[in-house]
């Protein structure tokens, strides 16, 4: 994902709260994007655990968390309005289409967009589009410091057993 910013959590210690939650979440959203480095279509795509869980499912879902809380929350728009899908849940289905260059893709576009969108913000301001009511865009960052983490750690988990499973393949 080359057109998140490069700046890391460490080199922000001593700088701004806001410049803070950026860094982290920009971070977190390039080791999610990188998940599917070295991974072929297939590995992308091959279902490890009884949910829909892959890993080009789950930074296709990402997408979606990233329109739901930088679009839908910010412009009030409907999921159908913007494109997505009507629960998280069905944001994990993969499409016939969908490969690791259009979904990364899909993903560096709603970061991009979710950066722009929240760049004329304050981190109190209130964002009135979210089903629990107005909050403060600092939740919301927050939050999806939360739901990143929460990726990145089975995205590290579905990788690890997928290099696992092809170095057994390999020995075998």
């Amino acid at each position: 994902m080359a057109s998140l910013p490069v700046t890391l959590s460490e080199d922000v210690l001593n700088q701004p709260v806001r410049t803070q939650f950026e860094a982290f979440l920009n971070e977190h959203r390039l080791a999610l994007s990188d998940c599917l480095d070295g991974i072929t279509e297939e590995q992308a795509r091959r279902s490890l655990v009884p949910s829909r869980t892959t890993l080009l499912g789950l930074v296709k879902h990402a997408t979606f968390v990233e329109k739901v809380w930088f679009d839908e929350a910010i412009t009030c728009r409907s999921r159908t309005e913007i494109g997505i899908a009507a629960t998280p849940d069905e944001s994990f289905v993969l499409d016939d289409g969908d490969t690791i260059a259009t979904v990364r893709e899909a993903y560096r576009q709603a970061c991009d967009n979710s950066r722009a969108a929240t760049a004329p913000l304050g981190l109190d301001d209130l964002l009135h589009g979210n089903r629990r009511g107005p909050l403060p865009l600092r939740w919301v960052y927050l939050h999806m410091l939360r739901e990143l983490a929460q990726h990145c750690g089975h995205a590290d988990i579905l990788r690890e057993q997928l290099l696992a499973n092809n170095v057994t393949s390999a020995q075998a």
